[in-house]
């Protein structure tokens, strides 16, 4: 969004993003917001299913420089464009939409694809979790992987983790 709102004061910009967004009104605050994204990533982490990217579960929140951005027209949404082509993107209703640059931001999604070897993943596509401890195989702890995918999150749970590794490393 801040990037968005930045270029869309000096050029034309189209935003694209590959589904809608959610917004809140207000303020983002720890409590409802923070705690309330923490508590639905960590079901699906304790279910099994695959975890969403942060503002999947957050919302994006009405900023002032959001708002100026729709304020300047700049948060008209797209869909993903289905082809890049020389001269622009080629837009789902088959229309050409010319592009001089495409900033690819793509926010925080996890990339676990090197785990793969070691079969954590269950039937719904996820990995079951239980604090940061995987499942399916309690050696084996994911920081920033749902509910401790944010700042706050990544800390306590980096707590967490080094406490339930040390125990499991004592047992040994």
């Amino acid at each position: 969004m801040q990037l968005l709102d930045e270029i869309s004061r000096v050029t034309t910009t189209t935003w694209v993003t590959r589904r809608e967004r959610a917004w809140i009104d207000g303020e983002f605050t720890p409590d409802a917001e923070g705690r309330a994204a923490v508590a639905r990533a960590e079901a699906d982490a304790r279910a099994g299913r695959p975890i969403g990217s942060v503002v999947s579960y957050t919302g994006l929140a009405w900023t002032p420089y959001a708002r100026a951005a729709r304020e300047r027209g700049a948060l008209e949404r797209h869909p993903m464009f289905t082809e890049i082509e020389p001269s622009g993107v080629r837009m789902p209703d088959g229309r050409l939409q010319p592009a001089d640059v495409i900033l690819w931001a793509t926010g925080f999604r996890q990339a676990l694809g090197h785990l793969d070897p070691l079969r954590l993943r269950g039937e719904l596509g996820g990995i079951a979790m239980d604090g940061t401890a995987v499942a399916a195989d309690r050696r084996v702890h994911l920081i920033g992987y749902g509910p401790s995918q944010s700042t706050g999150g990544a800390n306590r749970a980096g707590r967490a983790a080094a406490t339930a590794v040390s125990r499991l490393l004592t047992a040994a």
